[in-house]
């Protein structure tokens, strides 16, 4: 019953991290089972097990509003879905003194690269609701993206959502919409080898699976609060940097990196951190300040312009208007 209410916390943490960013599930939720103390194939399996049915509805979902292009979805999903298939074999493949590393190494690395994303500037934004990307930029992207996916525990939307954005060529909508809906594609496929390598051992994953579903389920309203709270240059930084951390000090323990080393990492870590989140807080209030500043001038052009509501310095000639 215990365990089961860990993982619950662990599905409610993760569901508001990827409720209020768009991703990052899956590389929440792993590292947090593996700082539980769940081993990395066993975390990463049951997550992407759980992440089945989330991805078929989330799909669905973006598809009644009309936020996919299906070309799109395939180009990415179809070699996603091979990518995780491997990832999730070689993952399973391999011990868990070994996995350890590879796994947090990744994890890490995702972690980086969320905190960059949401701290650094924004990527541009287009209305297309068609991608102009073909296979030969979409396939290798999902392929890698499906496997480090599957083998890190985590890294989908990061990877390919980020990378898509980044590039400005697709609307922002279209591009959430058809990552989400190529994700179960890769989320079913890494099962799948997850069942082959794991055996009768992933079933012994039941929990897991069961506790990240109803806490996804009760955060779900809480996360949608969230992003109307909380910007998500801000949230993200700061979920980036709680990954970074909590990745970095299992590797600072398979390495026996211990004393005024690990100390000093701690805090370079920390330091570097708390600078970008200074960089977002600032971002967010300047975007927020450029919003208003919108909203300022769409009032003005309703028929309130400023200078309606100073007072006229024409004499009255006490006729009314």
């Amino acid at each position: 019953m215990f365990k089961l209410l860990i993982f619950t916390l662990v599905g409610v943490g993760a569901q508001l991290v990827d409720g209020a960013l768009g991703m990052a599930f899956g590389v929440t939720a792993t590292t947090l089972l593996v700082f539980s103390g769940v081993g990395p194939a066993h975390a990463s399996a049951a997550v992407h097990f759980a992440e089945v049915g989330t991805t078929l509805a989330s799909g669905a979902s973006h598809w009644r509003f009309r936020n996919i292009d299906w070309a799109l979805v395939l180009r990415l999903g179809v070699p996603g879905a091979i990518g995780a298939f491997l990832g999730a074999t070689v993952l399973s493949q391999l011990s868990t003194a070994a996995a350890v590393p590879v796994t947090s190494t990744i994890l890490l690395a995702i972690g980086v690269y969320v905190l960059l994303r949401f701290s650094i500037r924004p990527p541009a934004v287009n209305d297309a609701r068609t991608s102009p990307h073909t296979a030969k930029f979409l396939s290798p992207l999902g392929l890698f993206g499906g496997f480090i996916d599957a083998s890190g525990g985590g890294g989908w939307g990061p990877i390919t959502t980020s990378t898509l954005l980044s590039r400005g060529k697709t609307a922002p909508r279209t591009v959430i919409g058809s990552v989400s809906a190529s994700e179960f594609l890769v989320s079913a496929a890494a099962s799948i080898g997850f069942i082959f390598g794991l055996g009768s051992d992933f079933f012994d994953n039941i929990p897991i699976i069961a506790g990240l579903a109803l806490g996804g389920i009760i955060a779900a309203p809480l996360a949608a609060w969230l992003v109307s709270r909380v910007p998500a240059t801000l949230l993200g930084t700061g979920v980036g940097g709680i990954i970074i951390i909590t990745n970095a000090q299992k590797l600072f323990k398979t390495f026996d990196v211990t004393g005024v080393a690990a100390t000093l990492g701690y805090l370079a870590l920390v330091a570097v951190w708390a600078g970008l989140l200074v960089v977002a807080w600032r971002r967010s209030r300047l975007s927020a300040a450029e919003a208003a500043g919108d909203l300022h001038r769409i009032d003005a052009e309703n028929g309130t312009p400023i200078e309606s509501e100073a007072p006229s310095l024409e004499p009255s000639t006490g006729e009314k208007a």
